[in-house]
């Protein structure tokens, strides 16, 4: 099974690509891994990425699409792959079709901006061991200090309401009219986003069902 999952910033779909990939035994594929990694490599992708990078422009579509091209052609992609990141707009998701890559569900989380907001803007992490937190929904034993280590918990610069909402802005204007792209093509499931993980897991799977 080839899937793609979409949602705003904070709509937790890496966490549900992860779980499908380890219910399911694929690879989850995240942009920004696997450019690290062909970084890493030195592959001639990842040159071409590295040029940009350290000129501190964006990597344009085409490398980005060539390093995923090289990446869905490793042994473990052959039985189904997990897209976390890409596309991110309908020129890329046209590229992927032009490599001639299948695709076989489309799983949108969705969650209200306001919700997406709220979860963010309450997150907490520590600073010495990355332990997360929230001030409503997950709060350390004692205010501002991680259960974990004992480490100061505090808010990262993604997790500021102003940034937050310039991320939901991006996604709105680039990403989401993914959604009819792939409606059209008759690939789309949304999947209400829930108050607990499990429950947003549950329903996840279900819409994934008939490809198992």
């Amino acid at each position: 099974m080839n899937i793609i999952f979409l949602g705003a910033p904070g709509a937790g779909k890496g966490t549900q690509a992860e779980i499908v990939s380890d219910t399911y035994g694929i690879p989850t594929i995240s942009t920004g891994n696997i450019i690290r990694a062909a970084l890493k490599n030195g592959t001639p992708m990842g040159l071409k990425a590295k040029s940009y990078i350290d000129s501190g422009a964006l990597v344009p579509d085409e490398v980005v699409i060539g390093i995923i091209k090289d990446r869905l052609a490793e042994d473990d992609c052959k039985n189904g792959f997990i897209l976390d990141g890409f596309p991110r707009t309908i020129p890329q998701a046209q590229a992927l079709e032009e490599m001639g890559v299948p695709i076989d569900r489309v799983v949108d989380i969705d969650v209200p901006d306001e919700k997406i907001a709220e979860r963010m803007s309450g997150r907490r992490v520590c600073k010495a061991c990355g332990s997360s937190y929230h001030v409503e929904y997950k709060k350390p034993k004692t205010e501002g200090v991680c259960d974990a280590c004992g480490g100061e918990l505090v808010r990262r610069v993604d997790d500021a309401p102003e940034t937050v909402l310039e991320r939901l802005n991006v996604y709105h204007s680039q990403t989401e009219p993914l959604k009819a792209f792939y409606a059209e093509r008759q690939k789309l499931v949304t999947v209400s986003g829930q108050e607990d993980v499990r429950d947003t897991t549950a329903l996840t799977l279900k819409a994934l069902e008939d490809l198992a």
